[in-house]
């Protein structure tokens, strides 16, 4: 609850092309982007982890700005977000977080460059985990993240979204 009043996480349904996207908000900003089949559940169990007492209502309309936003990147019109977001992790993770929406666009970063990026060299098996529980696809970008050996890594929207995101983000540099 939030001052004795029912809090909502107002989400809508992206589907443009090849890309389906679950977008979730609350009063503060975006706290989740799901892709796939499984993102409404994936949506789902992450609000009954993170914000228990919230209720899912879907409201197309504010959630407007962030849609907009997402299909301008999706066409290579943009190469960042402007949107507040509203992040829940542990403070480890939010550091993560933070220094991957530092990440320049059209680049790839190992798991120790970022663990060095964060002052903490000996963490990068910590960054990974941190990476894996970004609830933010896209928005905050993960999918520049590979392995040391230049090699793709797990991604939770999946090794082809991951691959395409990349893609997209070199064809427009």
């Amino acid at each position: 609850m939030e001052n004795n009043r029912l809090r909502y996480i107002y989400w809508t349904h992206l589907n443009r092309g090849n890309w389906n996207l679950h977008l979730a908000a609350t009063s503060k900003g975006l706290c989740y982007v799901g892709s796939g089949d499984s993102s409404w559940e994936g949506l789902q169990r992450w609000a009954e982890m993170r914000l228990p007492h919230s209720q899912l209502k879907r409201d197309d309309n504010r959630m407007n700005r962030y849609k907009e936003q997402f299909i301008q990147y999706l066409e290579r019109e943009r190469s960042d977000f402007t949107f507040p977001l509203d992040l829940h992790g542990t403070p480890f993770q939010l550091t993560v977080w933070k220094a991957l929406q530092e990440l320049s666009y059209a680049s790839t970063y190992a798991y120790s460059d970022i663990a060095e990026l964060i002052r903490r060299p000996g963490a990068a098996r910590a960054v990974g985990a941190a990476i894996g529980a970004n609830p933010v696809l896209i928005a905050i970008p993960c999918h520049r993240v590979i392995g040391k050996n230049r090699m793709l890594t797990g991604y939770r929207g999946g090794l082809k979204m991951k691959t395409d995101l990349l893609q997209l983000e070199k064809s427009r540099s």
